[in-house]
């Protein structure tokens, strides 16, 4: 699985990071997982799932945390995930 995961702010990306993960394990875990390696690696705090996030997800495996879902400030707007690849 390749998942994206995207700073934007002001209709400009910002960061841009591709996290892969073909381990033997769970899509929901998989996608867990990447978010919190990426959370880390943009030194954020992982952002919470509102039933908003859930739905577009598994409408379109794409999905975007606003400032709604981050217990802290952020420097951006929103931060997208996108499935790219699914194994």
């Amino acid at each position: 699985m390749r998942i994206s995961f995207q700073t934007w702010k002001k209709g400009r990306m910002e960061k841009d990071l591709l996290i892969e993960d073909f381990e033997e394990d769970s899509r929901t875990h998989k996608i867990l997982n990447a978010l919190e390696k990426a959370c880390m690696s943009l030194d954020l705090s992982v952002p919470i799932w509102l039933d908003g996030n859930v739905r577009d997800f598994k409408r379109r495996s794409r999905t975007r945390f606003t400032r709604d879902s981050f217990m802290e400030d952020i420097p951006f707007d929103y931060l997208e995930i996108r499935v790219i690849e699914e194994d």
